[in-house]
């Protein structure tokens, strides 16, 4: 009979290519941490060890790989990154002017960058919008900016002129 112990050096450099192929496909390094505690058990494996103790190896390395080494390489990867916001997230809070009545059912709205949106009350209990009022997106459903009563945002060149 064979003894499936000795060909388990394959399927830790099986378990390492899996790891490393996932690795390029999410890149947050906890595949790579992984598939270096795979190399460690593939060395264990090679120093002999029994298979219990080589999982035991790779799990503690890579364990240890994920705490201590992963946040470093995510701080570094993420050092020069453009903090602003962007897609949904930058219009979370972003003025509006309403373009036709805005209620529970329908609306239309025009952000401070120029888009137009479908819009809806984020509140059923507040009063409707009103055509040329101002309004502040509270979040957005699918297509749709759920928005507040809000101000208009003051003019930074009318305030210059005046002066």
């Amino acid at each position: 009979m064979i003894d499936v112990t000795s060909y388990l050096w394959i399927v830790w450099l099986i378990f390492v290519l899996i790891c490393v192929i996932i690795e390029l496909l999410t890149l947050e390094f906890t595949f790579l941490m992984i598939a270096f505690g795979s190399l460690a058990g593939l060395g264990a494996n090679l120093l002999g060890w029994p298979w219990w103790l080589q999982i035991v190896v790779g799990a503690v390395v890579a364990v240890l790989l994920i705490l201590t080494i992963r946040p470093l390489l995510l701080r570094v990867m993420r050092r020069g990154a453009d903090p602003t916001p962007s897609n949904v997230p930058a219009l979370i809070g972003m003025r509006a002017r309403v373009l036709e009545p805005v209620d529970a059912i329908s609306g239309l709205v025009k952000l401070a960058n120029g888009e137009t949106w479908s819009a809806r009350l984020a509140t059923a209990s507040a009063a409707a919008l009103e055509a040329g009022s101002w309004a502040t997106v509270e979040s957005i459903a699918g297509s749709i900016a759920m928005v507040a009563p809000g101000e208009p945002t003051p003019d930074p060149s009318a305030t210059e002129e005046r002066q």
